[in-house]
């Protein structure tokens, strides 16, 4: 009865180690915005927050004014599914989107 459950313990702590261990390895993706002369800045700013609604205005702000003055702004850094559905909800939108693997 001992040798059971002492089997089963570490046989369950050893699955879970792996799997926390293929989490912490998953490649993350950023997700990027690129400035363009045609939308304004407080489409840019809605639309930010429609996509990914856990940005905050001041976020979306900082994300926006990043994109005016350099060209290009880092929107979030996430797994590769969320990634790609921000990116193409923003290209739905208008906007220039585009996602590379966070080095």
């Amino acid at each position: 009865m001992v040798g059971n459950p002492s089997s089963n313990s570490s046989g369950s702590a050893v699955i879970e180690k792996q799997v926390q261990g293929v989490r912490k390895t998953s490649p993350r993706y950023k997700v990027l915005l690129h400035n363009d002369p045609v939308n304004t800045m407080d489409y840019v700013v809605k639309t930010l927050r429609q996509v990914v609604p856990q940005l905050s205005e001041q976020d979306a702000m900082a994300i926006m004014l990043e994109t005016h003055e350099t060209g290009i702004g880092l929107v979030i850094v996430c797994d590769i599914e969320p990634a790609e559905f921000y990116s193409e909800s923003l290209k739905s939108k208008g906007l220039t989107s585009t996602i590379e693997l966070e080095s």
